[in-house]
């Protein structure tokens, strides 16, 4: 195959700039004497194209060109040639001689699937302005290229200073059947308003956003919010720079539409017109991805459930007997704010307070004089939007004030209401629990929401996968003998020894709560992963016993009973179930019987045991 095909496309310098009379002249490019002008002279640039596949079938969807320069020097990249063209002033010629050159060979080739072809905003405006879209839709249709198989791949579009002119440009172009792109959005140049003005066809994401997406938990959820956005547009969003079968299989896996990059296919001379084998056959693989998980369980985040009590509040020049009185009507009331205008700056404890009014001679005495004796004038002050931390530092305090007195909530540093100690409690108990079943804040791994999503996706794929559940035994004991620490650092070892062994592109694995995880399996050894995870976890865990323990064989606790007896040194059991997509229909079901593997696994003692999904339903 010819890499360098220049002469046989029979462009004469800036064809494209001179069929568009009056929108630049050649001059530049006849007398120029810099090296992108003797390119251009000597018609030395061709294209290349690059396939742009349908990630769900992994069929060839289309093409973007993308331009060449002479081979072995330094302009055969379009990076110098670009830069060339900075610098001799030749970047209209420039790109227009590329576009020619796509246009024309995309022709000759009499290829029937669509184009990507890259053209700047502002040359595309320059044009329609210099020629109109019916003039410009007939050069291109003399290309032997029809309109409505062109895709117009807007770059550059950060130097359009007039969007709504653009956006009056583009469906001009539109409404005579070419298609829009907007290229490598979220590379900071990129505009929401330009997506919801141009609503463009096709939008292609930045490589960053991509490029190990299998690794990065943030950036998945970056493209699931370009999804949402996509969907509102109705877009179809093409994922650039796919390099790799991991990340292939992630964005195949989120619903992507498109996919470009080395791995589905290499710019070349000739159009792909079917992907290599060896990658067809891993995208039309139906295991699953296992989507990157955040692993560690955030402390921040909003307290919507928190109740705010809409609670009377007392100014600077309040009296005692003010506030004696207004603690009387209000007889739930636990404290009051004392506020200057409608900032908070103390708060007064009802119970501290009354037993000071109480005693003899004080209102006589104290009872026309200000209030701000009695308060707290370092009050907690949370704002309504305040979230876990801030809540945190309240229970943690050396003053135990601020749970006897609760906190202030404000808006925007004025005064809303109350909060009091025993809500505070409730709130950030519900919150951590609620972050836990995302990620568990012991070992970090996936909590029961990530599994039942991920269970509920091997199912809804028709894959068939193997369902285990690991439990340690004789845990209790030895976690009562050596503390919560020792417990910890036992169950953290589960954790790593578990995850060392799965394949993290095939396997997922969660931490249920406790001793108790999930491993969701599509490697095809998963027997033997099980039977190492057992016997290296016997092995490691042997040194979190005290050496007369270690010598014993186990060690001398109460059992749930209460009754003092023997335990033997703690081992892992696994249960394991085989799961078909036509015998389970929800996460629920296969959760239920990968619990009652665990506890056959248990009852037959440590090692793994392997029941039988037809026996388990049979049993329903």
């Amino acid at each position: 195959m010819s890499s360098q095909p220049a002469q046989a496309l029979n462009i004469t310098p800036n064809f494209f700039v001179k069929s568009i009379p009056g929108v630049v002249s050649s001059l530049a490019v006849r007398q120029g004497t810099g090296p992108l002008a003797k390119i251009l002279r000597s018609n030395a640039l061709y294209p290349v194209f690059q396939p742009i596949v349908a990630l769900a079938d992994a069929s060839i969807h289309s093409h973007e060109a993308l331009i060449r320069g002479p081979l072995n020097t330094s302009f055969h990249t379009p990076d110098f040639l670009l830069a060339a063209a900075a610098r001799e002033q030749l970047n209209f010629e420039f790109e227009n001689t590329c576009v020619a050159a796509a246009l024309v060979r995309w022709g000759d080739l009499c290829e029937s699937g669509r184009l990507f072809v890259n053209i700047s905003a502002e040359v595309l405006v320059q044009v329609i302005k210099h020629c109109g879209s019916m003039p410009l839709i007939e050069l291109i249709s003399a290309f032997g290229v029809m309109p409505r198989m062109l895709v117009l791949e807007i770059t550059e579009y950060e130097r359009v200073a007039d969007m709504d002119h653009l956006a009056k440009v583009v469906a001009e172009i539109r409404s005579v059947g070419v298609s829009l792109a907007l290229d490598d959005f979220g590379d900071g140049r990129s505009s929401l308003r330009l997506w919801s003005q141009l609503k463009p066809e096709y939008v292609k994401i930045d490589k960053y956003f991509t490029k190990n997406i299998s690794q990065h938990a943030d950036k998945l959820k970056t493209i699931q919010a370009l999804q949402q956005i996509a969907a509102i547009f109705d877009t179809d969003l093409v994922a650039e720079g796919i390099e790799n079968e991991s990340d292939m299989r992630v964005l195949r896996d989120l619903g992507i539409s498109y996919g470009q990059g080395y791995f589905l296919g290499r710019p070349e001379v000739m159009p792909l017109a079917n992907i290599e084998a060896k990658v067809l056959g891993l995208m039309r693989d139906r295991r699953v991805s296992v989507f990157p998980e955040l692993r560690r369980a955030s402390s921040a985040g909003s307290l919507s459930r928190l109740a705010v009590l809409d609670a009377p509040c007392v100014g600077l020049s309040s009296t005692n007997d003010e506030l004696a009185s207004l603690f009387l009507q209000h007889e739930t009331l636990h404290a009051v704010a004392v506020v200057d205008g409608t900032r908070p700056i103390g708060i007064i404890n009802r119970s501290q307070f009354m037993n000071e009014f109480s005693k003899l001679y004080y209102r006589e005495v104290w009872g026309r004089k200000h209030c701000l004796v009695h308060a707290n004038l370092a009050p907690r002050l949370i704002e309504r939007n305040h979230n876990v931390d801030e809540l945190i530092g309240i229970l943690t305090s050396d003053d135990q004030r601020y749970l006897s007195d609760g906190f202030i909530v404000t808006e925007n540093g004025r005064y809303v209401g109350l909060g009091t100690g025993e809500q505070l409690v409730r709130s950030v108990t519900e919150t951590r629990i609620e972050v836990a079943r995302h990620a568990n804040p012991l070992t970090f791994l996936p909590g029961n929401i990530p599994i039942s999503q991920h269970i509920e996706r091997l199912l809804g794929s028709g894959t068939e996968f193997v369902a285990c559940y690991a439990d340690l035994n004789n845990f209790k004991p030895f976690n009562d003998q050596y503390g919560y620490w020792r417990g910890d650092e036992m169950i953290r070892l589960v954790a790593r020894i578990i995850s060392a062994h799965c394949d993290p592109q095939r396997d997922f694995v969660g931490h249920v709560g406790g001793d108790d995880f999930i491993i969701l399996y599509q490697s095809d050894n998963w027997q033997a992963q099980c039977q190492e995870i057992i016997a290296e976890f016997g092995k490691l865990a042997v040194s979190l016993f005290d050496e007369s323990a270690r010598l014993a064989g186990g060690i001398q606790a109460d059992d749930r009973h209460g009754v003092p007896r023997f335990f033997p040194l703690t081992t892992l059991s696994i249960g394991a179930v085989k799961i078909s997509c036509c015998e389970f229909a929800t996460a629920e079901q296969v959760a239920s019987v990968a619990a009652r593997a665990k506890h056959d696994a248990k009852t037959a003692g440590e090692g793994l045991y392997v029941r039988d999904a037809i026996l388990v339903n049979a049993s329903r």
